[in-house]
């Protein structure tokens, strides 16, 4: 076979369609030249060139000298071409062990996926498998999934030396260099094959993401990741979890949770509690959690150690002239005092005295500096309200810019990730840790994540749940982890989207579209279909000819989705009553063939309309010799029975409609006034079982989450609309 060229991005190899080329004896002449996130592309000379990794297998398959590598019969084509669409989502973070336990089951009495031979499809998923790295090496050493191990073992050896070359280039560890080399700045990418391991998260085999720390030494990294408690962890916040855990990953490092709780006047234990839940929605694998006020006792000393150097002072300027006069560069009057002056009036702080409520703790650091970080900032404000965890033991609190630095040098932080929107105060936080003393802590810039029709204020996200606009903050329109999951998002999905984005400081406004899309992916080939039809002028076809079943009905056994074994079977009722949507049914002539799916064709042979022109029912006959191929509608049905249930399908908008929001605008001025839309349907009997957090997609209708299940019938199924990036 002549040489093709395959062309791909150099972050994200196609291991399934390298390793099947090399088993199959196609020649291939790679080129690593695509931009990242691009699908590979096959060259074909002379012909038109096969786009995708999908595609291209099957290309090879079709050439391979190995008839049986995909040349096979309908029956098993259709067979392997499920196993290709399900090998895309098999190394998905939480589905990893899900997914490797259903096909364990399946080869328990069968040699191959497909078959009786090797095919694509097991290359497909070997592919995956060994592109994930260390979870699949600990799994094969266990006894979890023998026959699993069994078949994943049996093609390694048989073809182990045409996958000797393939596994050197693609499979084996990066050289573990001491040092990681200095980057400015980079961009990551993780294209869709990726294969993330530890709940998502890339591992040195998956070489989809490349982007180095300045500086770092396997082995010896530690991050910290340090939300403050004061709402609920959001899709931006999401983003600075994700390349910690990214970098921790990367050098072998770790990463710890640190509540920043120094304002007790907007935190809680409440939100300690959902952002620990959040963060471990998130998958982010953090080796302790600490609280700033766990070092108020030496930071309260840090600070007198500070006062008597020289290098902070207590300041009584009203708040508005002391602001008027950083930005001016003027110093204050209490600039000059003395260390005595300063110690003592530090001490009328401590006791919340009356002198000392209107005073502040200031560093003295360069009130004539350009970057007005430096303007003399303050450390340390009083505050008489309790805290969440201390009560009322203090009277000020110090503030974020004074706690940051001291708080990541005692423990240790290597590489402190901020975005890019505190770069001007980087060259505050250096200047106020080598007052301390301390050693050089590395600032690592990434760009805030911003999305349209987006508020991730806190503020502007609590006056929401205040006034009613929401149900609360884990609300299906809230850009909350809570929320989105609630609206049906999955993790991996978040995931991959993020580290899309990746540690570039280029700031970014993104589509949701985007996101939904890749959720999409991994959703489709796996949920249950299921059938429902809108209860509003809900349309009765009723079937008159000898064909028809009798008046009893009689119950199929159906998969609930024809490509995915995993999804499993619902019974389903045929009936000479069957119920259609009032939009279908306005679409159909009399005369007209159509199809009802899963059960054959039809002609309706009458149209009843009442008074007003309202169809309330339509007469047909069955036509199961009919060519389906020809009907122009394909009707989705339900029997008409008493064993439907009640469903409430709810879509959401955006709260607010306009894409971006100004500096100086106002978002309450552009408030959606309309966010969520109800519709009662019927659905099949099967959805009784549904629990909440299922996925599901609803032929011809969408993809849904149950929200709330079923209960009992005068109670319907709540399920919540996923948008699906269109």
């Amino acid at each position: 076979i002549e040489a093709m060229e395959l062309n791909f991005p150099p972050d994200s190899p196609p291991l399934a369609v390298i390793a099947s080329a090399v088993i199959a004896g196609v020649s291939l002449k790679t080129n690593a030249s695509l931009p990242s996130g691009s699908p590979p592309v096959l060259v074909l000379d002379g012909e038109k060139n096969v786009e995708g990794t999908d595609l291209i297998l099957r290309h090879i398959g079709t050439i391979a000298g190995q008839s049986a590598f995909y040349k096979r019969g309908a029956d098993e084509v259709k067979q392997i071409d499920g196993w290709l669409d399900y090998s895309s989502v098999f190394g998905s973070g939480s589905e990893f062990e899900g997914a490797c336990g259903l096909v364990d089951q399946h080869l328990l009495h069968n040699t191959f996926l497909v078959g009786t031979a090797l095919s694509i499809a097991d290359i497909a998923v070997w592919a995956v498998l060994a592109g994930v790295g260390h979870r699949w090496d600990s799994l094969r050493k266990s006894k979890k999934y023998p026959n699993l191990v069994r078949w994943f073992n049996s093609i390694s050896t048989e073809y182990n030396a045409e996958l000797s070359g393939f596994s050197s280039t693609y499979l084996s560890r990066k050289a573990s260099a001491k040092t990681a080399p200095k980057s400015k700045e980079a961009q990551v990418s993780g294209p869709r094959s990726s294969t993330p391991e530890n709940g998502g998260h890339p591992t040195e085999a998956s070489s989809a993401i490349e982007v180095d720390l300045p500086d770092a030494v396997v082995g010896n990294v530690k991050l910290r990741f340090a939300p403050e408690p004061s709402g609920y962890l959001h899709i931006g916040h999401s983003k600075a979890a994700l390349l910690n855990q990214y970098f921790a990953d990367r050098y072998k490092g770790q990463v710890i949770v640190r509540f920043d709780d120094t304002n007790p006047d907007k935190e809680s234990s409440e939100f300690v509690d959902n952002l620990l839940k959040d963060i471990q929605t998130l998958g982010i694998k953090y080796s302790a959690v600490t609280y700033t006020s766990d070092y108020f006792p030496r930071l309260m000393e840090m600070a007198e150690r500070l006062i008597r150097e020289g290098k902070a002072y207590v300041d009584d300027t009203p708040q508005e002239k002391m602001r008027s006069e950083r930005m001016e560069g003027i110093s204050s009057a209490a600039r000059s005092n003395s260390v005595e002056e300063n110690v003592s009036l530090w001490k009328e702080m401590i006791a919340g005295s009356e002198k000392g409520l209107k005073c502040c703790l200031r560093g003295k650091l360069d009130m004539l500096n350009p970057n007005k970080s430096l303007r003399d900032p303050v450390y340390y404000r009083c505050n008489l309200t309790p805290h969440h965890r201390i009560g009322s033991e203090y009277k000020l609190y110090p503030t974020y810019d004074f706690c940051c630095p001291f708080v990541d040098a005692v423990e240790g932080i290597t590489h402190a990730l901020r975005s890019s929107e505190y770069h001007d105060r980087n060259e505050q936080y250096y200047r106020i840790q080598t007052d301390m003393g301390f050693r050089k802590v590395h600032l690592y810039e990434f760009s805030r994540l911003n999305m349209v029709y987006t508020l991730l204020s806190k503020r502007k996200l609590l006056w929401f749940v205040q006034n009613g606009k929401v149900d609360g903050w884990d609300d299906p329109r809230f850009p909350t982890v809570q929320g989105i999951v609630r609206r049906g998002l999955k993790i991996e999905a978040l995931i991959q989207f993020i580290l899309e984005q990746g540690a570039s400081k280029n700031l970014n406004l993104m589509e949701w579209d985007k996101l939904w899309a890749i959720n999409k992916k991994i959703i489709d080939p796996i949920c249950p279909r299921h059938t429902a039809v809108i209860e509003e002028r809900r349309v009765v076809l009723v079937l008159t000819d000898d064909a028809a079943p009798p008046r009893e009905p009689f119950v199929r056994i159906l998969p609930k989705h024809k490509k995915y074994e995993g999804a499993g079977e619902k019974a389903v009722v045929f009936s000479n009553r069957l119920l259609i949507d009032y939009t279908d049914a306005e679409s159909i002539s009399v005369d007209e063939e159509v199809t009802l799916k899963d059960w054959g064709n039809a002609v309706v042979k009458e149209i009843k309309k009442d008074e007003k022109g309202i169809i309330t029912e339509l007469v047909g006959v069955l036509n199961l010799e009919g060519n389906v191929k020809k009907t122009k509608l394909k009707l989705t049905w339900l029997a008409d029975t008493k064993e439907l249930v009640p469903l409430s399908l709810i879509h959401f908008d955006y709260l607010i409609t306009k894409k971006k929001l100004e500096e100086d605008e106002d978002f309450i001025d552009v408030v959606n006034p309309c966010t969520k839309t109800e519709a009662q349907a019927l659905g099949e009997s099967d959805m009784r079982n549904l629990k909440q957090g299922d996925i599901l997609q609803l032929e011809r209708k969408g993809y849904y989450r149950c929200d709330v299940p079923f209960v009992r019938p005068s109670k319907p199924i709540v399920l919540f609309a996923i948008p699906d990036g269109k």
